[in-house]
């Protein structure tokens, strides 16, 4: 983390967030306006990945999950909110996937999480549109991140084909999207779903 707040020269700061905890979120928030101003942009990108099914899903996996790709989520937007209207308005912006919209037959959890987290992002565009607060939620499909380390090269390979462009995403081909919801150009969008998934979902 440190490495890249060193690498913006000064454009930046770090601070440590767990994103299961209000305290650390409070002083996230805190920190953010303390030293720009101002908070207008927030982007929920924290997340695990466990590939387990139903009957192979213990609770305190489940549980774990859900703190931190939907509880954290959660809190991120409630704590946000407040300095968001202070700034007379703002984008948040939440990583959900593909499996927030489809099945898959694994990753019982994450599948729950991250449907979940499509709907938190509608409801919380209604009750702040009247702020001029924007929510909307990203659905990406395969990204070439550590995330799918999970995946044996057989499994990486068939998870490129599964995708109509042949390729996994890049983190890059995900943070244009963001960009663009974080940015005026998106002005008029709020409580939609921005998919990013190399046509996966099309078929």
């Amino acid at each position: 983390q440190q490495k890249v707040v060193d690498s913006l020269a000064g454009q930046a700061t770090g601070v440590k967030l767990d994103v299961t905890q209000e305290a650390d979120w409070q002083q996230a928030v805190d920190t953010a306006v303390q030293n720009y101003g101002k908070l207008d942009i927030l982007v929920n990108n924290a997340g695990i990945f466990p590939v387990e099914g139903l009957e192979e899903t213990d609770l305190a996996l489940w549980n774990r999950v859900i703190a931190i790709n939907q509880t954290g989520v959660f809190l991120g937007m409630k704590y946000a909110v407040s300095a968001m209207r202070q700034a007379g308005g703002g984008s948040i912006i939440n990583i959900s996937s593909i499996a927030g919209l489809i099945g898959a037959g694994m990753a019982t959890a994450y599948h729950g999480t991250k449907g979940a987290v499509r709907l938190l992002t509608k409801t919380a565009a209604i009750e702040y549109a009247k702020h001029r607060i924007r929510v909307n939620s990203v659905h990406p499909g395969g990204v070439d991140t550590m995330m799918l380390d999970v995946f044996n090269p057989e499994a990486r390979q068939a998870a490129m084909q599964a995708h109509p462009l042949g390729r996994l995403a890049t983190a890059q081909d995900i943070g244009y999207g963001v960009l663009y919801l974080a940015s005026d150009e998106s002005s008029f969008v709020t409580g939609t779903e921005l998919i990013i998934d190399g046509g996966y979902t099309a078929q």
